[in-house]
């Protein structure tokens, strides 16, 4: 029993009360190889996520450096993000999809992590003219270059699933992406997570990439939970 428990993983999750977030700490919380989930969240979890494995710590991403010992786990799932729409500024917007990912990514290094796994987008490209898509492949890019043992980077492109308030578009949106072809038709998100979740109990040296396609073959039961409020993905 005891070697048993000792065998457990730690995981920090980054991200848990969005829409990919959510599935993956649900995922976590009902595995019997992690022993403990340590969640950064700028607000408390809803109840009925707060399961006896789930650690919450709250705080303002700018003082993550005020909480080194949070850092020391086996694995990081960060699915952190935002619009230009709600972030208003690019500024805004990279500071939340760039610089807390990468700061997250540089202290968990820092602790020991061996795993980094984080939420792209398809058509993620640093050279990219598209301003979204250039950010996410610098971010993937900043990753990559830490130095982590294995690194799974999941580039979806339409996320499906319920939220609790819509975007502009989303609805006509996700009706268009399920007529295309895989590798560009919708995903769910619990499907995201489900992928990075198998991925972190199969980690391969280097960079692992999920695409589209990959992750549509995942078979998840139910449907994707709610998100329970703005702010990420």
């Amino acid at each position: 029993m005891n070697n048993q428990m000792t065998m457990k993983k730690r995981a920090l999750l980054a991200g848990a009360t969005g829409l990919v977030g959510r599935n993956i700490l649900h995922l976590l919380s009902k595995d019997s190889l992690i022993g403990e989930v340590r969640v950064l969240t700028r607000r408390s979890l809803p109840t009925e996520d707060k399961t006896p494995v789930v650690k919450e710590l709250i705080l303002d991403f700018e003082r993550l450096r005020e909480y080194p010992e949070w850092f020391d786990v086996d694995m990081v799932f960060c699915a952190l993000g935002t619009t230009i729409a709600k972030a208003r500024t690019r500024n805004a917007f990279r500071r939340v999809d760039f610089e807390y990912p990468l700061a997250i990514a540089k202290a968990a290094h820092s602790a020991g992590a061996s795993h980094f796994l984080v939420v792209s987008a398809m058509g993620a490209d640093s050279r990219s003219v598209f301003f979204y898509n250039r950010v996410k492949g610098e971010l993937e890019n900043a990753i990559q270059s830490l130095g982590y043992p294995s690194v799974t980077i999941a580039r979806p492109s339409m996320l499906l699933g319920e939220r609790e308030e819509s975007r502009f578009g989303e609805k006509l949106a996700k009706r268009i992406f399920c007529l295309l072809p895989p590798k560009w038709a919708g995903v769910e998100a619990s499907q995201v997570a489900a992928a990075l979740v198998k991925s972190a109990h199969e980690p391969k040296l280097g960079v692992a990439i999920l695409d589209n396609r990959e992750m549509r073959k995942i078979h998840v039961e139910g449907h994707s939970v709610i998100k329970q409020g703005p702010g990420d993905a």
